[in-house]
């Protein structure tokens, strides 16, 4: 089969490897759609991990072989796959902190090689706890495109959860690329009111179309005062920190109003570092938050989400492009132009 194989830094090419075996309870999925995740990238771009590696979680396909004891699906189903099932068992799970969980965070999907996830791939093998938690049936009307971003859909909710979004609050997402644009559509959802940070001129535009109240060129120098106007003199309830940039950081720190909530949603460079004086939280009482991954209770949710189609996910999808192109994908998202959102790699 196809794979766009992780050889070391920034390396990373279209090979020809063994399609993965099937042991019993695992199901093989014949891969045909996966999202381009700014994760996967970073995995690539930096030494975070050693090669060789087949990248790629946000997966949708059809099963192909299903192994002895697999009863919930046949060959022929059209499936998303989650890459991350946690354990259930252990403390972070009763506790609901499904990501912290060591099985959650050993990835075992795999497409061969170390696991990974494997999307960049022709086919992936689910192992056995995954296709029972972690393999999702698709209704006949949901395209696969559509069916990447049940993973995505599922991290923001879990970002707003953890922040505890209420209707009516006004919440500062800074940053509109698809995830930003993610969080304005689930916001409005939500009863919220999306107020967007953004520099990029067609970004701010899109946001306006898909729910932001306000959008803002956070290079303005009346960027904060517009958001502190727009919120009855108080600024935003909370901010989503969508982008790793230390200037966003701050601006949301300017944003919001006292006893408002930061959540950081992005992953920053290892080497950066966010100064900041104790005394301004605790003088104003700004609560930081962090949110890695999604959350094993919201899978249904975000689902339902799709295949109802309550949020709109097709707009987002800028390009398709084949495996052997997984270096175009790579530079278009990292250099961005105003229509590059949502990529997705087709096998």
């Amino acid at each position: 089969m196809k794979a766009a194989v992780y050889r070391g830094v920034n390396q990373i090419r279209c090979e020809d490897v063994p399609v993965p075996q099937t042991g019993p309870g695992e199901v093989l999925v014949n891969i045909q759609a996966c999202g381009l995740c700014q994760s996967d990238i970073k995995k690539i771009l930096y030494p975070i991990h050693e090669p060789p590696r087949i990248f790629g979680h946000e997966m949708a396909g059809v099963v192909a072989r299903v192994g002895e004891g697999v009863t919930d699906f046949a060959v022929g189903d059209r499936v998303a796959v989650m890459h991350h099932i946690p354990c259930l068992d252990c403390a972070h799970c009763r506790n609901e902190c499904f990501s912290m969980c060591e099985t959650y965070k050993t990835v075992t999907t795999t497409a061969g090689f170390i696991p990974s996830g494997g999307g960049y791939s022709e086919y992936i093998c689910a192992p056995d706890h995954i296709a029972r938690h972690g393999i999702i049936p698709l209704p006949g009307d949901i395209s696969f495109e559509e069916a990447t971003f049940i993973e995505p859909v599922n991290c923001c909710l879990k970002a707003m959860e953890k922040v505890e979004i209420d209707s009516g609050e006004r919440v500062l997402v800074i940053g509109a690329g698809p995830m930003g644009l993610l969080f304005v559509k689930l916001l409005r959802s939500y009863g919220a009111t999306p107020i967007v940070s953004e520099p990029m001129d067609a970004r701010r535009d899109r946001a306006v179309e898909a729910g932001a109240t306000l959008a803002v060129n956070p290079a303005n120098e009346n960027a904060v005062r517009d958001i502190i106007n727009f919120s009855d003199g108080m600024g935003a309830d909370a901010a989503l920190l969508a982008v790793p940039n230390l200037k966003a950081a701050e601006f949301a720190l300017e944003a919001v109003r006292k006893g408002g909530r930061i959540l950081f949603f992005a992953e920053f460079p290892e080497e950066q570092a966010l100064p900041l004086n104790p005394n301004f939280l605790y003088r104003s009482e700004i609560s930081l938050h962090g949110s890695y991954s999604s959350s094993y209770k919201l899978q249904a949710l975000s689902a339902d989400l799709i295949f109802s189609r309550a949020i709109e996910v097709r707009d987002l999808i800028s390009d398709e492009l084949s495996l052997d192109q997984m270096s175009l994908a790579i530079e278009k998202a990292t250099g961005p132009d105003e229509r590059t959102m949502k990529i997705l790699l087709r096998p």
